[in-house]
C-alpha cells in the first residue's frame, strides 16, 4: 500500500511529522502478523511473515486444493486462488474479493476465495471465513508434474513448483 494508512500524514505535513516524532512522547501500536510456512515437495520449509495478506494462485490453470482448519478437512477448492488476510489486510485485497473488514484489535485470520468455481457438480463455501487465533489454515494444492504456483505476501512474490502445503497462522 501507500504510506499513510496508519500514520495519517500527507506529504505537505512532513515538517510537522518530524517535529512530533522528535519532541513528543511516542506511542506504539502492534498489529497481528500472518505467518506462512511453505513446505515444498522436497520437504524444504520456508517461513514468511506478512502484515496484510498472502495468496496462492496457479499461473496457467485452475488451482485445486484441499483446505484444512486446525488439521480438520474443511473443503476442496477449485478456482483462481485463495487469499488469507490479517485484520490489517482485511481492508485491502480481501475486501475487494468480498471479505469482511475486521477490527485491527481482533487477532484473527480471514480466508477469502478468488474466483471460485461453483456449479451443479462442484461447490465451495463461496463466502469468507474468519478463523480464531488459536486455529490455523492449511492449504494442500493438488500435485502433478506441471505444478507452478505463485504465492504472494504483502506485494512480494514467491514462485515455486511442487508446493506440498502452506500453513497460515496469526502471530
Amino acid at each position: 500500500g501507500h504510506l499513510g494508512f496508519y500514520t495519517d500524514w500527507r506529504n505537505f505535513e512532513i515538517n510537522k511529522m518530524v517535529d512530533n516524532l522528535t519532541k513528543k512522547q511516542p506511542s506504539s501500536a502492534s498489529y497481528p502478523l500472518l505467518e506462512l510456512i511453505i513446505t515444498t515437495g522436497a520437504g524444504e520449509k520456508k517461513k514468511l511473515l506478512a502484515l496484510n495478506e498472502a495468496t496462492i494462485k496457479r499461473v496457467s490453470k485452475t488451482l485445486k486444493a484441499d483446505v484444512y482448519i486446525r488439521d480438520q478437512f474443511f473443503e476442496s477448492f477449485k478456482g483462481d486462488g485463495l487469499c488469507v488476510s490479517t485484520p490489517t489486510g482485511s481492508t485491502a485485497y480481501s475486501k475487494s474479493l468480498g471479505g469482511a473488514v475486521i477490527h485491527p484489535r481482533l487477532k484473527a485470520l480471514q480466508m477469502t476465495e478468488i474466483a471460485s468455481i461453483n456449479n451443479r457438480v462442484f461447490r465451495t463455501l463461496s463466502s469468507p471465513i474468519v478463523i480464531a487465533p488459536d486455529e490455523w489454515i492449511t492449504i494442500k494444492p493438488e500435485t502433478g508434474s506441471d505444478d507452478h504456483y505463485v504465492v504472494t505476501f504483502d506485494g512480494y512474490e514467491f514462485n515455486h513448483k511442487h508446493i506440498k502445503k502452506i500453513e497460515y497462522r496469526i502471530k
